[in-house]
């Protein structure tokens, strides 16, 4: 098992930032790729920011929504066994619950932060 419990959404005004972190616990050694996700009510979950798949070609790579490219970074800090999102220039269509994903690997376990709200309005 792994447990994830992401930190600190909140209420931002267009064009400021905040940082999301991901603590995770439990069979960290397992997991093979991680990433953001969110979630705007009525609508389907989408993949934010991620890190590409542990012994793929680009192996441990950042990859990016278009919608957020230019604006928001992804980073991990193994030592801690926190990910992070950090996320500039907020705009209120950013507005969602946001998700960190873990998996540990194709056709293995699949797990979810409780998610935390951002809310990006004036």
């Amino acid at each position: 098992q792994v447990q994830l419990v992401e930190s600190g959404g909140g209420l931002v005004q267009p064009g400021g930032s905040l940082r999301l972190s991901c603590a995770a616990s439990g069979r960290i050694f397992s997991i093979n790729m991680m990433g953001w996700y969110r979630q705007a009510p009525g609508k389907q979950r989408d993949l934010v920011a991620g890190f590409t798949r542990r012994g793929s070609p680009a192996g441990g790579s950042p990859v990016y929504a278009d919608s957020v490219k230019g604006r928001f970074t992804i980073s991990r800090d193994n030592a801690k066994s926190t990910m992070y999102l950090q996320m500039n220039n907020l705009k209120p269509e950013d507005t969602a619950v946001y998700y960190c994903n873990a998996d540990t690997g194709p056709g293995g376990y699949d797990y979810w932060g409780q998610g935390t709200q951002v809310t990006v309005s004036s």
